[in-house]
């Protein structure tokens, strides 16, 4: 056998997703993206989020669990069921014709993403401006949120219960807001200090406001009329802020990056990207073999914690309910079996290589942008600590499933070794006993306050998980 012909029995390469596709797997590539963009600008917090996948739950089919309890309905298969976890992270259920303790086809996204929340008591006066006091949420750059265009979204709880939805800045001719940066000419001390000292977290305020109102004696007058305006628009007052959700999120729109049009460029891709595409195969599941699940968490950012984070008991009590709804006895052996059979993708973004900082990535052991798909086997840091390290036989089986359905995948790891590091949801579900790898579409700038994806890597990510749903 010549050379020629050992290299390409004997070697492999990733291929690239462009070269690879045909015309009309294009045009469904760039209409499935602009659903995506519709989706990013209506989802900047979890909130929103978890409210448009309901919405478009209950469009297709997909009935609350309580009225299926109430009701008590027996699972058939091809019945599609969600739960709502107060309002911050949803699982969507389409059950199977399997028992669901023979296990589930589970992938998990989160739809938090890093921000400034605003403090509970934030509003003060000084020099004659208004602003508001952040505390950071996430693993963010500080440097990266100054002077820059900010909206403010959440939700205020008056004291008479009525619930407020607050979104200002990202309509056409509504205020934005931004915190503000030293000018250069006198940044001399600034500029001695580290890149992550530079900036420091207690100095991200706000600025809102600097009209003042009322009488020229009175104190705080420009802080008076930012709560005017509130309660003229909101019914509310400086005391609600104390049962507040509110935080800052970059203005704007998604939009198409590049001349060719080939990415998106947005706020939060990490990581609504993985959880819009897969709530869209979801979606497409009628009746699968295996029940499968798209479950939708909040907390990922600062560790998974909290009664909305994966570490919560929610997702394995909503289980649970559905072993009692199905045929078999709802006893605590079922619930770890339905449990430990399953098997999960840990949706979750990857870093891209980026030729502006090549050196903190290993070539060969990195996603590429446009090469589709990817499988991360480890994260973690320092050895792999903290990872959920997948099973060879598991990524077999996920390789095996992605090959016999044309998806273009890919391999990639988090940067190069002892270079940094990070986690996802996968160790936590791991600890069931649940077969886990972390797949999902690389991200340029990854936590800035704009990522970038490949549209390309979106779209197969999407046949990805359908494909995985219907394995």
């Amino acid at each position: 056998m010549d050379g020629k012909k050992l290299k390409e029995k004997l070697t492999f390469k990733f291929r690239n997703v462009w070269d690879s596709i045909n015309d009309e797997e294009k045009e469904e590539l760039f209409e499935l993206n602009e659903d995506y963009k519709k989706f990013l600008n209506i989802s900047k917090t979890e909130r929103e989020a978890a409210s448009e996948i309901i919405k478009k739950a209950e469009e297709n089919g997909f009935k609350p669990i309580e009225d299926v309890i109430n009701a008590k309905e027996k699972l058939t298969p091809g019945m599609k069921i969600y739960a709502n976890n107060k309002n911050k992270a949803v699982a969507l259920f389409v059950i199977g014709t399997e028992n669901i303790t023979e296990g589930m086809n589970i992938i998990g996204s989160h739809i938090d993403s890093p921000r400034l929340d605003i403090k509970s008591y934030p509003l003060y006066e000084d020099s004659d401006m208004a602003l508001f006091k952040t505390h950071y949420y996430g693993g963010i750059k500080k440097y990266q949120w100054v002077s820059l265009p900010l909206s403010l979204h959440g939700v205020v709880i008056k004291n008479n219960g009525e619930k407020v939805n607050i979104v200002i800045g990202e309509k056409e001719g509504e205020p934005v807001f931004f915190v503000s940066d030293l000018l250069p000419h006198l940044a001399k001390d600034q500029e001695k200090k580290s890149l992550g000292e530079g900036i420091e977290g207690e100095g991200l305020n706000i600025t809102v406001g600097t009209i003042p109102c009322g009488e020229k004696d009175l104190d705080e007058r420009v802080k008076l009329n930012v709560l005017k305006i509130l309660n003229e628009k909101y019914g509310i007052t400086e005391e609600d802020f104390t049962t507040a959700e509110i935080v800052a999120v970059p203005e704007g729109k998604a939009r198409d990056l590049g001349i060719d049009r080939s990415l998106v460029l947005s706020y939060g891709h990490d990581d609504r990207v993985c959880a819009y595409t897969s709530l869209n195969a979801i979606l497409e599941v009628e009746k699968p073999v295996r029940t499968s699940v798209a479950l939708f968490v909040d907390k990922e950012e600062i560790g998974s914690v909290g009664n909305t984070g994966m570490h919560s008991k929610f997702f394995e009590n909503i289980v649970a309910e559905l072993v009692a709804l199905g045929e078999g006895d709802c006893n605590a052996v079922n619930i770890r079996r339905a449990m430990s059979n399953s098997r999960v993708l840990s949706a979750d973004v990857a870093a891209a290589f980026d030729p502006n900082y090549p050196q903190v990535f290993d070539k060969l052991n990195t996603a590429y942008i446009g090469r589709g798909i990817t499988l991360v086997k480890y994260t973690g840091s320092r050895g792999k600590g903290g990872s959920s390290d997948a099973n060879s036989e598991y990524i077999n089986y996920i390789r095996r499933v992605f090959n016999e359905n044309n998806i273009i995948w890919q391999t990639g790891e988090l940067g190069k070794v002892d270079q940094g590091g990070g986690g996802t949801i996968a160790y936590i579900l791991a600890n069931y006993g649940m077969d886990v790898v972390d797949c999902g579409v690389p991200v340029l700038s990854m936590h800035g306050p704009y990522e970038a994806v490949s549209k390309a890597d979106v779209y197969m990510t999407y046949k990805g998980y359908k494909a995985f749903y219907l394995a």
